[in-house]
């Protein structure tokens, strides 16, 4: 199930740029649905003004919070976004003049996510007089209930997808909830709430709240982490998203960042000046999920908050220390996932639409990245499940294009009454939790709902091209035009090429990681590095093989202050001839 997927070159509309945009970049960008000027404008005017159901309300109850100089609690999610959400909420609100603001992670092993009933009894202990959900809250009915009954009022900042019911919260903002009029349906939890801080400062100005003495704060010191937990959610670059993200690493290109931004990019080794999104999602996202995964997330709190630069540094390296770790459990899952498929002898012809794992032994925080890695090699939606006690397990699941994960979660349990004991998510990512005596029968209902809702078709790996480069195209001009015209990401992916090459070197780097050198099938003169990373060490390095078809990206590497261009494959193949 590894096979070389089939390559679709992409199609677009002819684009109607004005401005001086290169005409290959005008093809990549139209073929990701860009077709004139205002549709790559990154610029912070261009952003869809404040207007969400529910942020009235919202910014009145923290303005008189902020006024009657209230307590003040976040709570917060255990992921990247969750963390850059917490960090923005109270770097915002003390800016904006809260004098009492408060953070709370719940730890995913004890208390699981969002605003359950139990952290609520751990939030009371701190008396707030407001509680405020960033990156989650809109599926916590019963924590928003209990919230109520001890007198503490609950307002939900959230962008998951909601259910048939909505917590009884004093005020909810989340764009994607049903009657909010807001276009950008796509942002994170950190750009909702960097939203609500911009409406709050507008009702605060009105208010007459800042003064010669009070100074009114630049919001857009917030966008560093803005852009990272937008990346590290994977959400779908559309324009606002684009913006945010863009703007966030403008400045941190500048020089002008969280030191915790800067220390985490020292660690990762990563030139703060060069940094593009995809560092923020596989340099920055990983050490920071890691503390949420292994250990507590509030690690990761620390290092976005603290002012000071050699703290962020000792947070950063703990930070780093952890994801090791967590790689090392990621690679061990993954190679017992493996054998276990392996020995079931899969094909085309048996393999289930919907692939369900467990293991007793499995680490309850790392199931989300297996499933990643299992959906990556088999092209299936796949839901990874560890013990969460003796009676329950805890699973996390990834999907493929043309799967919408949350619903169809949503179909199966309306379907099977009670097998779900609670479930959320996006369209590509989701949590769940059921009886672990129920788990053979969950994955015999989950492999036949993805059956019904999927086509053959979507169910076999695609690689979306951008076409085959000639020789001249491997040029430094072209690998940095192509690097500072994103952000790429998510909906908006960065450029991705094939050709066939012939395989001049080929060795082992790292554990995994296999380095190259190719030469273009037409110019047998010029050689090009590369580099496969995570590749199967059973099929590679593999010297009888001459010729190879590759998808890569163009980019650009430098070493020792020199520039030179790179191709970074994410698929090899070895065939017969360069024919």
């Amino acid at each position: 199930m590894t096979d070389f997927p089939k390559i679709i070159v992409r199609s677009s509309t002819a684009p109607a740029f004005a401005g001086a945009v290169p005409p290959l970049l005008q093809r990549l960008y139209a073929a990701r649905g860009a077709l004139c000027d205002s549709d790559i404008e990154t610029g912070l005017e261009t952003l869809p003004k404040p207007e969400m159901k529910g942020l009235a309300a919202a910014c009145t109850m923290l303005a008189d919070a902020i006024e009657d100089q209230k307590r003040i609690l976040i709570v917060g999610d255990f992921d990247c976004d969750g963390a850059t959400s917490t960090s923005v909420a109270m770097l915002g609100l003390r800016a904006l003049g809260a004098g009492h603001v408060d953070y709370l992670v719940p730890n995913r092993f004890e208390y699981g996510y969002g605003l359950t009933p139990e952290i609520v009894e751990v939030a009371a202990e701190r008396q707030p007089d407001l509680i405020v959900t960033v990156d989650n809250g809109i599926s916590s009915i019963d924590g928003v209930a209990a919230a109520h009954k001890l007198g503490i009022p609950v307002l939900v900042t959230d962008h998951h997808l909601p259910g048939d019911n909505l917590p009884d919260a004093a005020a909810i903002v989340n764009p994607n909830q049903y009657g909010c009029p807001f276009p950008a349906k796509s942002l994170a939890g950190v750009g909702v709430m960097f939203y609500v801080l911009l409406a709050l400062r507008s009702e605060l100005r009105s208010r007459k709240w800042f003064s010669e003495c009070r100074a009114e704060p630049n919001l857009a010191e917030l966008l560093d982490l803005v852009a990272l937990g937008t990346v590290a959610d994977v959400v779908p670059l559309e324009h606002a998203n684009r913006v945010l993200v863009s703007q966030g690493l403008r400045r941190i290109r500048a020089g002008r960042c969280r030191p915790g931004i800067t220390a985490l990019l020292r660690v990762a080794g990563k030139e703060a000046n060069r940094i593009v999104a995809a560092d923020m999602g596989f340099a920055i996202g990983p050490r920071l999920n890691a503390a949420g995964r292994l250990d507590d997330i509030s690690l990761g709190i620390r290092c976005l908050l603290t002012e000071n630069d050699e703290l962020a540094l000792n947070l950063a390296a703990e930070l780093d220390d952890l994801n090791k770790e967590r790689r090392a459990i990621e690679q061990s899952m993954k190679d017992d996932a493996v054998r276990a498929l392996a020995h079931l002898q899969l094909d085309a012809s048996n393999i289930p639409s919907g692939i369900c794992l467990y293991d007793p032994t499995w680490h309850q925080g790392v199931v989300g990245i297996l499933a990643s890695r299992i959906k990556e090699r088999y092209h299936r939606p796949v839901i990874a499940f560890a013990d969460a006690d003796d009676e329950e397990i805890k699973g996390s699941a990834r999907s493929i294009p043309g799967l919408h994960l949350r619903d169809a979660l949503d179909l199966l349990a309306k379907r099977n009454p009670g097998l779900l004991s609670k479930f959320g998510g996006h369209a590509m990512a989701a949590g769940l939790s059921l009886a672990k005596a129920d788990y053979s029968r969950f994955e015999k209902a989950f492999d036949n709902i993805v059956t019904e809702l999927t086509t053959q078709d979507q169910l076999t790996a695609v690689v979306l091209s951008d076409g085959e480069l000639q020789p001249e195209h491997f040029s430094i001009e072209l690998a940095e035009l192509l690097r500072n015209a994103g952000p790429w990401g998510q909906n908006f992916p960065e450029p991705k090429f094939h050709g066939r090459f012939n395989l001049v070197q080929q060795r082992i780097v790292g554990a995994r990681h296999l380095k190259m050198v190719l030469s273009p099938v037409d110019a047998s003169q010029q050689v090009i590095d590369a580099i496969a990373f995570n590749i199967d060490t059973e099929l590679w390095p593999n010297l009888h093989v001459k010729w190879v078809d590759v998808v890569y990206k163009l980019d650009s590497n430098l070493f020792r202050e020199r520039l030179s261009v790179q191709l970074l494959v994410d698929h090899v193949q070895a065939v017969a001839d360069s024919s």
